[in-house]
């Protein structure tokens, strides 16, 4: 081998050790984007604004979070005043005010459309912790909105899960899910989300707007925007028990 050729190659092998050195596993990128997505405790307002070919429909939410699988959403619009929807402990139920009714909801009944909306309730309320129930693999780079985004293909590990392959564009910087893409186990798309505007909160980037397709649905889309945002406030632990989601 030449002088030359050897100079040449070490320099190539120079400029690439940092990206060698420095390239993170798609475990590694997951959990990053898990654990910027996650709080202590969180109090958020916004609403749920679908169109389909009967029209335009919004309701009014607010919605408490505590670490990766607690949640609590209450929606305030006149029509659906009272509805809450809890997830707790790994189960999710729904309680509606006029009748009472508590109903825990499981299996494919997670993927059942909110409120009429694109939104089910896997969306909605999904926990904090991905790798516990998807595989991931790493499929390359691309750029989307201008964004280098790490593309990853998740595969559901076990049948509990709503959406059994996710196809994802995780932001290389803030770990955000620009878009994602959701599949049956043989490849048929169910749903695709991607986030149209964001804001921050300290040193994290958030999703303020997004718009969801269930691709099950002819000519229906909706946008989900969050108006306001409070990380870590103080929260009664009582919000998160089924005690409470009946009061």
């Amino acid at each position: 081998m030449s002088r030359k050729l050897s100079l040449l190659l070490i320099g190539v092998l120079i400029f690439a050790l940092p990206s060698m050195l420095f390239a993170l596993s798609a475990e590694e990128i997951i959990h990053e984007m898990d654990r910027l997505s996650t709080f202590e405790t969180t109090y958020s307002t916004g609403s749920i604004q679908t169109t389909d070919r009967f029209g335009t429909k919004t309701s009014l939410f607010r919605s408490w979070s505590q670490g990766e699988k607690d949640s609590l959403i209450e929606f305030t619009s006149k029509a659906e005043r009272g509805q809450k929807i809890l997830r707790t402990e790994g189960s999710l139920y729904l309680f509606y005010p006029d009748a009472e009714q508590l109903i825990r909801m499981q299996g494919a009944a997670l993927r059942q459309s909110m409120l009429g909306s694109d939104i089910s309730y896997e969306d909605m309320t999904e926990e904090k912790n991905t790798l516990d129930n998807y595989k991931a693999k790493l499929e390359g780079l691309e750029t989307f909105k201008e964004k280098e985004c790490h593309v990853l293909t998740l595969t559901a590990k076990t049948r509990s899960v709503a959406y059994p392959i996710q196809k994802i564009w995780v932001d290389t910087e803030s770990f955000l899910v620009w878009k994602a893409e959701y599949s049956t186990a043989q490849g048929r798309l169910l749903k695709v989300m991607e986030v149209l505007e964001t804001f921050k909160s300290g040193d994290r980037v958030l999703p303020k707007q997004s718009r969801i397709e269930d691709k099950m649905k002819k000519d229906s889309a909706t946008l989900m925007t969050v108006d306001t945002f409070e990380a870590n406030p103080k929260l009664d632990r009582s919000i998160f028990t089924l005690e409470n989601l009946t009061w």
